[in-house]
């Protein structure tokens, strides 16, 4: 049997991943309060080269904290997307919610003609009002996200956007960016996205860019 010689020591990998993150990424150019969240982003795909590539308002970091330190709730697109947010972490633990698990998504999906996380943003509703949302696999979550602030007036804290896919996953973030609601968010432009990013963001949140789970 082969004895490979690699870290072990998980305290360790975090501070040298973390650390070679800073080396190679330039983060100078974002709001030193969202240089946590990016480099967390980095770290969950491993390149570095997602960075140019991410838009935000510059407020983002500090909406989404206040929200979910006053106990808001985040919503999640999908099981995958709440899976891996730190839920230890979170103020309350019932704070955080999946479109996709709401009770009568897969019925209003139907109704609606569209897909369960869309359909779960909409049986969310009002809850929506002062929440942290974050997608991570839907790019009909995002476009009926931005149906339902605009047709009903939702006012989440700050959205967190990061569908990914060959079918509307760049257009969704662009339309995002594009209507120019007023509520703050951070995406990543293009293709790429997941729910690694999208829970990495709300954890970098919660917990801050290099500190262990």
């Amino acid at each position: 049997m082969a004895i490979y010689r690699y870290e072990r020591d998980p305290e360790a990998i975090y501070r040298e991943s973390f650390a070679r993150i800073m080396t190679e990424c330039d983060l100078t150019h974002l709001p030193e309060d969202l240089r946590p969240v990016a480099a967390r982003l980095v770290h969950a795909v491993g390149m570095a080269d997602i960075v140019p590539d991410l838009a935000f308002t510059a407020d983002v970091a500090a909406a989404a904290r206040a929200a979910i330190a006053g106990g808001g709730t985040i919503v999640a697109d999908s099981d995958m997307t709440a899976s891996g947010i730190m839920k230890r972490h979170l103020p309350k633990p019932q704070q955080l919610l999946s479109a996709i698990a709401e009770p009568k998504a897969a019925a209003h999906a139907r109704e609606i003609g569209n897909t369960r996380s869309a359909a779960g943003m909409a049986l969310i509703g009002d809850r929506l009002d002062g929440s942290v949302v974050a997608i991570g696999n839907a790019p009909t979550a995002l476009f009926h996200l931005l149906e339902l602030i605009e047709l009903n007036g939702y006012r989440p804290a700050a959205i967190l956007a990061f569908p990914v896919g060959f079918v509307g996953a760049a257009e969704s973030k662009e339309a995002l960016i594009e209507a120019d609601l007023g509520i703050p968010y951070l995406t990543l432009r293009g293709r790429r996205g997941g729910s690694a990013l999208a829970a990495a963001a709300v954890n970098a949140l919660l917990i801050g860019a290099g500190e262990a789970s």
